[in-house]
């Protein structure tokens, strides 16, 4: 009887150890825990920002602003973005108010030169803008760009009736060292480029910076005759002077440089234009004297 049950309860053994192994490789295998999601990275957006201090008025170029990374959320609103297109339209463009280095552009901080009160935002203070005819003499064959300094000339010719010949044609300097702020659509210091000029295309009006005064004796002068246009050196004349340099012309009781005329140019006109009386020259031995047959 103990064998049976011995044997009995072997056999219930064996087939539950059996059973355990074909249900251990029967049965799928555990499901893993998944990982946890990584939250994304923050999202940043490219800005342009100021590479140094720029004062109220730069006209901006491409060494002025740098592109900086900022998270989306702390981009200012309106800020410029960086990017082709965009950084084109910020070259050359007027800064309206100082600026931190690495501060962020705005929009509303920068004037492109065709943005209504770009060119009132360029003019120094108290100053006008006055534009003037010229073509491809009087304006220097083109070669005259915005930020270079100029005087402003005026050639006229008199009536006969009240000048005589040698001083008919006559030419003085109207303006002296003004600033010119624009050449067509090229304004200030070269900042905007027109495709016309790129080719080759003759300027036909220069705008100038000048007093109320000024403007004035611009708008007189060009009723009178011809005005043309002097480029002026961008060495200052105490400078020129003290390199040997021939000074300037002396200056009227105005203070203006003197009027030229004809007869102080052409020593013919200064003479009257005409040949004279006949003249001989009588020699006496070392005696020599000039007579005039009338």
């Amino acid at each position: 009887m103990p064998l049976r049950i011995f044997l009995a309860g072997l056999l219930l053994f064996t087939t539950l150890g059996l059973g355990l192994v074909g249900y251990q490789a029967t049965r799928p295998p555990p499901a893993t825990k998944a990982a946890a999601p990584q939250p994304p990275p923050p999202l940043t957006i490219a800005v342009l920002a100021a590479a140094r201090s720029l004062p109220a008025g730069t006209l901006l170029k491409d060494d002025d602003f740098t592109q900086r990374d900022m998270l989306a959320a702390e981009v200012p609103p309106a800020a410029v973005t960086s990017g082709q297109q965009v950084s084109g339209g910020v070259h050359g463009a007027l800064l309206r108010r100082y600026l931190d280095a690495g501060a962020t552009l705005v929009a509303g901080d920068i004037l492109h030169p065709r943005d209504r009160g770009f060119l009132a935002a360029v003019l120094t203070p108290g100053t006008r803008a006055i534009s003037v005819g010229v073509d491809a003499i009087t304006g220097n064959g083109g070669l005259i760009w915005p930020g270079d300094r100029v005087d402003l000339l005026l050639t006229q010719e008199l009536n006969e009736k009240i000048a005589p010949l040698a001083r008919r044609i006559v030419a003085e300097t109207v303006l002296t060292d003004v600033r010119v702020v624009a050449v067509d659509l090229n304004v200030t210091q070269g900042a905007v480029v027109s495709i016309d000029n790129a080719a080759g295309h003759l300027a036909r009006t220069v705008t100038l910076e000048v007093t109320p005064q000024q403007a004035e004796r611009a708008v007189v002068a060009e009723r009178l005759g011809k005005v043309s246009l002097a480029i002026r050196s961008v060495e200052p004349q105490a400078a020129a002077s003290a390199n040997g340099e021939p000074p300037q012309a002396a200056a009227s009781a105005n203070g203006e440089p003197p009027s030229v005329y004809g007869g102080d140019v052409s020593a013919a006109l200064a003479d009257g234009g005409i040949a004279g009386p006949p003249r001989m020259r009588v020699i006496q031995g070392s005696d020599s004297h000039d007579v005039t047959f009338q």
